[in-house]
């Protein structure tokens, strides 16, 4: 699903920003998108924490051999010892289990979220053992596609600003999200922009 929005907020930034105007024209036609549910879209961000993209996808795949179907009731459901034999960390298992208990226990309300701003969301997300801000940052854009989140603790958003407004120097926290404040209400949209400027190829959560 592409965001209603994208359109408008890319001619938007383009008119303000001469950088995000030709990261606009150069990926003109692809923007992001949203796949998978809220569950297994947490349960694959887990999955891939601290190891490579490529491992990340070979233990997903193992989980999915285990666990057809990954709802929240079947990890429940699941003996520890077979999700470990999936390439998962103890501490893994751990926040997996964790992540289910909160949807299985109704102490997510995946519901009420359009209804929630993005920092009551981010303080429901950061409940579950194992999901910091950044993992709620990433689903709020990836998942939920809310337009205006600006992950500033984000190594690819500060690299890609320091190569576009600081002549290749790391930005300090304060003074990201002062360049970021230029880009309300769509600053989804330009991390995602200068993020292409780094790396072509989208990533997927």
């Amino acid at each position: 699903m592409i965001p209603r929005y994208w359109q408008r907020a890319s001619r938007e930034l383009a008119n303000l920003d001469p950088v995000l105007s030709r990261l606009a024209e150069a990926h003109a036609g692809v923007s992001i998108a949203s796949r998978g549910d809220p569950f297994t879209t947490l349960f694959r961000s887990i999955v891939g924490q601290q190891i490579s993209v490529k491992a990340a996808e070979s233990v997903w795949a193992r989980v999915r051999e285990a666990l057809p179907a990954p709802t929240p009731r079947a990890v429940l459901e699941c003996p520890a010892e077979r999700l470990r034999g999936c390439g998962l960390s103890a501490r893994k298992v751990e926040y997996i289990v964790d992540l289910a208990g909160h949807f299985a226990g109704g102490r997510i309300h995946a519901r009420r979220w359009p209804r929630m701003s993005d920092a009551e969301i981010i303080a429901e997300l950061t409940a579950v053992r194992g999901i910091g801000v950044w993992t709620a940052e990433m689903f709020l854009i990836f998942n939920l596609l809310r337009p205006d989140v600006f992950p500033v603790d984000d190594i690819g958003l500060q690299k890609a600003v320091a190569r576009h407004y600081f002549a290749g120097k790391r930005p300090s926290r304060s003074e990201l999200a002062l360049v970021g404040e230029a880009w309300r209400p769509w600053r989804t949209v330009a991390t995602w922009y200068l993020w292409r400027s780094l790396d072509p190829v989208p990533v997927e959560y």
